[in-house]
């Protein structure tokens, strides 16, 4: 965490992975974030995966340093101190409907200037998740077995965690807008937007227009490049990527592919040197060279050969071994063990991912138990007196923890 968002505050009304990640990143950066669940929980509070106990590990690390206040939300008398919350905070990150109760016009009717941050689907309100935009822009089509024509989904949420993050950069720069001009507004952030859009700044929309035709399906093969897989002589999987000329080079030394490679060169008239396209145009006959160099070579012995030239290259891991690699998590200072989690366990927790040589990282806070913090955010930002929210927590308007 840094604190370099000091005095924002932000209203989180939300649930799933994109809306709760632009208050996580605000959060890690020092803004104040207060999500406002339903009392009991809401749709996500016991999403997958689970503690033994039954308390949801995606909820906790998705929430982490915010803070948390429970209200009844099918109530109307629940829906207005929200309302009256929004209003007097003047900013709002949200993924319920638009023409919903948090719609933006009715909470500016109260608050001219304030700002909404809205994740949806399509942008004319249809729903959408991050597994259906994902089908929708096409890439399940080239990802999975070469053989293979059936559609493969990513289990990464990929466009979930762009969308959490290019919110996050809008509700800042809209904050900033506001800042010089007095003006609010609305930010509509819908995710085959986002998942449109990045396939179109990484040129997707003008290949396809251009050729006329898509892609074909590459396996583990890397577009336009030598960069795929390979087995070592121990049934290592490796990834290894030449992406430019530098790396190229030192793969050609590490495998020593000198007299090879100019056979094929030689064969087909053409030069690898200096032109990755030609490289890839070629790449079966080149990766079979790779894979007959690397066949006798176990692991620690490829990995010294490309270490020494400066070849790109990884072996492949499950989330266990992930999780025990001392530069991913163990000696990474981006986490921090953390034993006040509200679901008990103790674990190593991510921080900001951003490193700002001249700050301190603070430790990861942990996510709040859900309620915690209902008496103090209606005292502090409604003027509530006690007696007031005594009134709201007997009458099941307002909920603290059980």
């Amino acid at each position: 965490m840094y604190n370099l968002l000091s005095g924002i505050t932000v209203i989180e009304v939300s649930s799933f992975v994109a809306s709760p990640t632009i208050g996580l990143y605000l959060a890690q950066f020092g803004a104040e974030v207060i999500r406002v669940d339903q009392i009991g929980g809401g749709q996500d509070f016991k999403r997958w995966p689970l503690t033994p106990e039954g308390n949801s590990l995606s909820w906790e690390n998705l929430n982490r340093a915010k803070k948390s206040v429970a209200l009844d939300l099918t109530k109307t008398e629940g829906r207005a101190v929200l309302t009256e919350l929004i209003q007097k905070v003047g900013t709002l990150v949200t993924n319920l409907p638009v023409g919903g109760f948090l719609a933006h016009e009715k909470l500016a009717a109260g608050r001219p200037d304030l700002i909404t941050v809205r994740v949806m689907g399509w942008p004319d309100g249809a729903i959408a998740l991050d597994y259906t935009a994902n089908a929708a822009v096409g890439y399940p089509a080239l990802t999975g077995p070469l053989n293979d024509p059936a559609p493969v989904n990513h289990v990464l949420p990929a466009w979930d965690l762009l969308t959490g993050a290019y919110g996050a950069f809008a509700l800042v720069s809209a904050l900033r807008r506001r800042d010089e001009t007095g003006l609010g507004g609305e930010v509509r952030l819908p995710l085959t937007d986002i998942a449109m859009g990045s396939a179109a700044n990484l040129g997707r929309v003008a290949e396809v227009l251009q050729s006329g035709e898509d892609r074909e399906r590459l396996g583990n093969g890397v577009y336009g490049t030598i960069g795929r897989d390979f087995v070592t002589a121990d049934d290592v999987r490796v990834m290894i990527v030449a992406i430019n000329e530098r790396q190229w080079q030192g793969l050609v030394r590490a495998l020593d592919l000198q007299d090879s490679l100019a056979a094929l060169e030689a064969r087909h008239g053409v030069s690898f040197t200096g032109d990755d396209g030609v490289r890839y145009r070629h790449r079966d006959a080149i990766y079979a060279l790779i894979e007959a160099a690397i066949a006798p070579l176990g692991h620690a012995a490829l990995a010294e050969k490309l270490d020494a030239n400066g070849v790109t290259h990884g072996p492949y891991k499950t989330m266990p071994e992930a999780v025990q690699d001392p530069r991913l998590v163990g000696q990474n200072p981006m986490f921090e063990h953390t034993a006040d989690n509200p679901s008990g366990f103790a674990y190593p927790a991510a921080g900001a991912f951003a490193t700002f040589p001249a700050m301190e990282r603070l430790t990861p806070a942990p996510a709040p138990v859900l309620g915690a913090d209902t008496r103090d955010v209606l005292s502090r930002h409604l003027a509530f007196d006690t007696q007031t929210i005594d009134q709201l927590l007997e009458a099941g308007i307002a909920g603290t923890p059980a």
